[in-house]
């Protein structure tokens, strides 16, 4: 009889394959991730430098770019920009920020920070800023954009001599994206801006309230690549040179029982001021600068050529166009008792 055949052994490839794959998988993202890394670490540092020399100079103490295996995050205990571009230093100091991108969503990066900041303003002038929480998100892939989310913000200006002016609000949202249908001399961005549970004390002395307001802003930025470089005097005067311009889609604001529904356009004019036309129409007004006007806005209105805005809310009245020019305020023939407004340069 013959013997049987000795049992054949099972190859094992199978059992291990997944593991060394897996294992392979692993190896070649880590590379792939220390690979990214070194790109981000290096684009940084030219960015910095970048930066300097065109007079801004920024500082994170205590950096560090870490997130494996997914993310890349850029860590700083705290953050600092010192630039020159306004002729005397400007310094801006905040508290602990994070950056973060996602290494299979190259294009896109989200800020986290915490506050406070604080700015060093020429002449003597501070801007403090706070809040709870702030986070934004910058993408530069067709669609640009750039949005910023914060929670109770607080703005306080400090001018020696005269005081403070503040701000603040429950929310605030900002959005900028690229005009997808401008043409493309017209450098046109897209802003959205609204705020809730907003006090400013000098609207609450114009219109004679303290209660809350909203705002809700849309425009379009027109000759935006004046800024690429930055916002200080020499873009601003390029933009200005450009003949750029804030066109005001909708402005639509309410306090109180006061309503404003508008839109218009802003500039710079030749003294440096903020310049331009509103048209406007409001609802629920009773005082301007300790002033009872009752319904005389609305004859005004009538009388002056007011006219209602476009997609203007109902129920309210349209008012003489309102003009800024030299750094004043006029509705109508009729100029506000606001303080001049000062260059922005």
């Amino acid at each position: 009889m013959t013997a049987p055949l000795p049992p054949r052994r099972r190859s094992r490839f199978w059992l291990y394959a997944p593991f060394a794959l897996l294992a392979l998988l692993a190896a070649a993202w880590s590379g792939f991730w220390v690979h990214v890394h070194g790109r981000v670490v290096a684009e940084l540092d030219k960015a910095l430098a970048r930066e300097a020399a065109q007079g801004r100079t920024w500082s994170c103490a205590n950096r560090s770019v870490g997130g494996f295996p997914f993310r890349i995050e850029l860590r700083c205990d705290a953050l600092a920009l010192t630039s020159t571009r306004w002729g005397d230093a400007v310094r801006i100091e905040a508290g602990p920020a994070v950056v973060v991108g996602q290494v299979y969503s190259p294009g896109l990066v989200i800020l986290e920070a915490k506050g406070p900041a604080k700015a060093t303003l020429p002449e003597g002038r501070t801007l403090d800023v706070t809040w709870k929480q702030l986070d934004a998100s910058l993408a530069w892939r067709e669609p640009e954009r750039f949005a910023l989310v914060a929670s109770e913000p607080s703005l306080t200006l400090t001018t020696p001599g005269i005081g403070t002016e503040a701000w603040r609000a429950q929310t605030l949202e900002l959005h900028l994206r690229r005009n997808p249908t401008r043409a493309a001399a017209d450098q046109a961005v897209d802003i959205a801006v609204s705020a809730t549970g907003t006090v400013l004390p000098l609207v609450d002395v114009l219109l004679g309230t303290t209660d809350p307001g909203t705002i809700d802003l849309t425009a379009t930025l027109t000759q935006s690549q004046a800024f690429r470089a930055g916002f200080n005097p020499d873009a601003l005067e390029n933009w200005r040179n450009a003949n750029g311009a804030l066109d005001l889609t909708r402005l639509s604001a309410a306090k109180g029982t006061a309503r404003i529904d508008g839109s218009g356009q802003l500039l710079l004019d030749p003294t440096h001021t903020i310049g331009g036309t509103l048209q406007l129409s409001a609802a629920g007004i009773e005082q301007i600068g300790g002033v009872r006007i009752g319904n005389l806005l609305g004859g005004l209105g009538g009388l002056l050529g007011g006219r209602p805005p476009a997609a203007s809310a109902p129920g309210l009245t349209p008012l003489p166009p309102i003009v800024l020019r030299d750094g004043r305020a006029f509705v109508g023939p009729f100029r506000l008792p606001l303080k001049p407004m000062q260059p922005l340069y």
